[in-house]
């Protein structure tokens, strides 16, 4: 009797955990970070892990009306300063964005790509390793997003975040490259 409830109760929480992860591929973001881990938990499901599906769902049930926009206006920049850099005497002084030879001449009007990231240190609290949040939006409205688990184990918050600089540069360069 008693195995038998731990395997229904084994699929319940894959299904509940399978529902939340097609929600973030459909667009529902905000919850990526704290749907990420519970994967690991499907085989052997405690009464916690249950209890956060419950609560990620009950979040969604009171965001039922929250909608991504597409907002096509430019974002304001202008009160983010920008020290501007002497980059002659670097090993930067030559650098250029790489482009392709073929790529087509930019027509209309610019649209300014905006990424924001951050990382969590010690998300896992198994492996000590750290999540990397990003979010790349054109214009203002989002087209991109990922949280994933840094494939290294750093001690340090700043090493963390540039391992996460790492990542949204790298997706950077492939967004514009595909644009």
């Amino acid at each position: 009797m008693q195995h038998a409830f731990c395997s229904k109760w084994q699929q319940l929480n894959g299904l509940l955990i399978g529902a939340l992860q097609w929600l973030i591929q459909i667009g529902c973001f905000d919850i990526c970070t704290a749907v990420m881990t519970l994967p690991h938990f499907r085989a052997m499901p405690r009464q916690g892990h249950l209890d956060r599906v419950k609560k990620i769902h009950g979040h969604l049930s009171k965001m039922r009306d929250v909608t991504i926009k597409i907002r096509t206006d430019a974002p304001d920049h202008s009160d983010i300063s920008v020290k501007m850099c002497d980059w002659e005497c670097s090993c930067y002084a030559d650098a250029k964005e790489e482009t392709p030879l073929d790529a087509p001449k930019p027509k209309g009007k610019l649209a300014p790509m905006t990424s924001h990231f951050d990382a969590n240190l010690h998300h896992n609290l198994v492996s000590g390793k750290s999540v990397a949040g990003i979010l790349h939006q054109l214009n203002k409205t989002p087209i991109n997003w990922c949280s994933k688990l840094q494939s290294t184990v750093e001690t340090a918050t700043f090493r963390s975040e540039c391992v996460t600089t790492t990542t949204c540069t790298e997706q950077v360069i492939d967004l514009r490259l595909t644009l």
